[in-house]
């Protein structure tokens, strides 16, 4: 089983993590190309592009400036720990030992702007391209469609029959052809009591993905009904609000 996230726009630039550990992304020409093409914007034309403040504009067209396709420096850190936001505090990387960051590894896929799809201990250097920048890419008429091919192979590749889990958010979800999945997707839904119903709340529904990440690599899965053990963050799986390939999770504020 393998699952997806999105990336964070929050970054962790200056922790040490195991950079020795660091793998190549497997589709770094095409993050050059990337690279070359977001080089053409200034910090005004990147601030209009990405709705940005001056300042993360300025910060991003130096990244892109100082970016190098060579990923083999030892001083990189791995994505995982780079990725900073609330998905990320629910996989909370940084608790788990090396065997078991070795299984985030291996269950764990990262959706990204730039480099299309990365392993969690891939090298990463810092950069802000989301997947909904309104950009065209070559014969592609958004970052998504560029991506869509790429990804989808190479989920397959790697899915070889498993089950794949969707814990990306839409925007990088588009970045998959799930009618082109060769294996069964499954899209948990993360819903907290308010107002007298269960609904999904942003800003848990994010970090209850990581925890559903976390359960993933930590307990390696193999079907669908294997996730229904989830109880990470006080969810538990709501069978009567639940339908084949979309499995709600529950829980209570009172409990968070």
């Amino acid at each position: 089983m393998r699952a997806i996230i999105s990336p964070a726009k929050s970054l962790n630039t200056t922790l040490e993590g195991a950079a020795s550990a660091a793998s190549m992304p497997q589709f770094l020409s095409e993050a050059g190309a990337l690279v070359q093409q977001m080089r053409d914007y200034d910090p005004v034309g990147l601030a209009t592009l990405m709705h940005l403040s001056d300042s993360l504009a300025a910060l991003n067209v130096a990244r892109f400036a100082q970016w190098d396709a060579d990923h083999s420096d030892r001083t990189l850190l791995p994505a995982v720990f780079a990725f900073n936001g609330d998905v990320y505090q629910g996989l909370e990387v940084a608790s788990l030992t090396e065997d078991q960051v070795a299984s985030v590894n291996t269950h764990i896929r990262i959706l990204s702007g730039l480099y299309g799809l990365l392993r969690p201990l891939d090298a990463f250097r810092p950069y802000r391209l989301e997947m909904g920048t309104k950009i065209q890419v070559g014969e592609a008429t958004s970052l998504a469609a560029f991506w869509r091919p790429k990804v989808t192979a190479a989920l397959n590749t790697e899915l070889d029959g498993q089950p794949l889990v969707n814990l990306a958010s839409q925007e990088y979800a588009d970045a998959v052809d799930f009618k082109q999945i060769e294996a069964p997707v499954i899209t948990p839904v993360f819903k907290d009591w308010k107002g007298g119903q269960f609904k999904i709340i942003s800003f848990y529904a994010k970090r209850a993905r990581g925890l559903m990440a976390r359960f993933i690599a930590l307990n390696a899965p193999r079907t669908e009904a294997d996730l229904f053990d989830f109880t990470l963050g006080g969810y538990a799986y709501a069978p009567s609000l639940s339908q084949p390939g979309k499995p709600v999770f529950t829980r209570t504020l009172e409990t968070a």
